[in-house]
């Protein structure tokens, strides 16, 4: 039988397969990632934001400009001026003023920890402390305490020897001597005690030797070796006199010397006995260290010690932690004849045993109860001495 005329052409083709379902992130995944980046931004240019920017204005004095206004009003209670301010320093207690340059003893950097005038230090008012024998001893660290109380003959006995020798050597190269100790025991107890104060109250500890603590220069840096131009060998009769003086000191015989507190100088030292020229009275003692470690060093008693070829080798003495009684001997105002007159002593660098130690001997005859001066600028000329007393 023939199709119906009024039947679908499509009729006679076969009908679509049902499309499968696909879950969308299953379609999501097929389809490559493409980076959509964000619309620009639009930015108002600066014209457009000051017409619609409100103005404010300013209070003509503020807090911070009141403090300079006060700052500005500062002036040196010694000398009245107010002129150089880099070189005021402001008392945390009191909060005056006073120059650098016009404090006695003067200061020589801006000190880095709390700062007071000499009207508000307690060390005005600092008194010697006393300190037992039983003290001293430990403070010293004295290794046979019987050996105090012994009047001191070795040091006698050895000049005795020295002048049975021939006066031709003399006469060629004079000799370094030993310190002659105070014979009398209670007054060398004096004498300790006076310098135990006063590294007490600097919180110091006594070393009568140089010290290399860790994060410091190490005892293999100080090799006389290293010194710019060579460096002045010490003979071996003086370094023979050097180890004679420090296993006296260990004994508890002292050189005849006093640590006093002036209120014009801070603590100084006076010779307590006669001392002779040309005598050995203390080593510079104290921590060592490469110079560009303290180029923001408060310290105002570091000593040169090694002035190397390489800069960076270079060494110094800090006795800000430990340190002995060459701590506390001033230095003289070389830029007056006045100054110069009270130099008693000189500060000399020697090479002992290929290292570098700093002596201060006698360059004259020294009277009991004279106060001990010597050059700071023996080397570097850089120390400023000018307004010293």
């Amino acid at each position: 039988m023939a199709p119906s005329s009024s039947a679908s052409p499509a009729a006679g083709l076969s009908r679509p397969v049902a499309q499968r379902k696909v879950h969308p992130s299953a379609e999501y995944r097929r389809r490559p990632r493409m980076s959509v980046s964000p619309p620009p931004k639009k930015f108002r240019s600066m014209v457009e934001i000051m017409k619609v920017a409100t103005r404010v204005e300013l209070p003509e004095e503020s807090e911070e400009s009141e403090e300079e206004d006060d700052y500005e009003e500062v002036v040196c209670e010694q000398c009245g001026s107010g002129e150089r301010p880099d070189e005021l320093l402001l008392c945390d207690e009191c909060n005056k003023g006073f120059h650098m340059l016009c404090l006695s003893p003067i200061v020589v950097r801006v000190p880095m920890k709390l700062w007071h005038c000499p009207h508000c230090s307690a060390d005005q008012h600092r008194v010697i402390k006393s300190f037992s024998q039983k003290k001293i001893v430990d403070f010293f660290r004295i290794q046979k305490e019987s050996q105090m109380v012994v009047k001191c003959s070795s040091a006698q006995v050895d000049i005795k020897k020295r002048r049975k020798r021939s006066l031709v050597f003399h006469k060629r190269r004079r000799r370094l001597s030993l310190y002659i100790p105070t014979e009398d025991p209670h007054r060398r107890l004096v004498q300790m005690a006076s310098l135990a104060s006063a590294l007490t109250a600097l919180d110091m500890e006594f070393s009568d030797e140089l010290t290399y603590m860790p994060g410091m220069a190490r005892k293999s840096a100080n090799s006389a070796n290293f010194e710019s131009g060579g460096m002045q060998v010490l003979s071996k009769e003086d370094t023979e006199t050097l180890e004679q003086c420090r296993a006296m000191y260990k004994r508890g015989e002292c050189p005849p010397l006093m640590v006093v507190f002036d209120s014009r100088e801070g603590y100084t030292v006076e010779a307590d006995g006669p001392i002779k020229d040309l005598t050995i009275l203390a080593e510079y003692t104290g921590d060592v260290d490469y110079i560009r470690n303290r180029q923001e060093d408060d310290c105002d008693s570091m000593m040169t010690l090694l002035l190397a070829r390489d800069p960076s080798k270079s060494l110094v003495i800090c006795p800000d932690k430990r340190g002995n009684i060459s701590r506390f001997i001033n230095g003289i105002n070389n830029h007056s004849p006045e100054g110069k007159k009270k130099q008693n002593l000189k500060c000399v660098r020697y090479s002992v045993k290929g290292a570098c130690h700093v002596l201060l001997v006698a360059i004259r005859d020294i009277a009991k109860g004279e106060r001990l001066y010597y050059d700071y600028n023996g080397y570097e000329h850089e120390y400023p001495t000018h307004h010293f007393v």
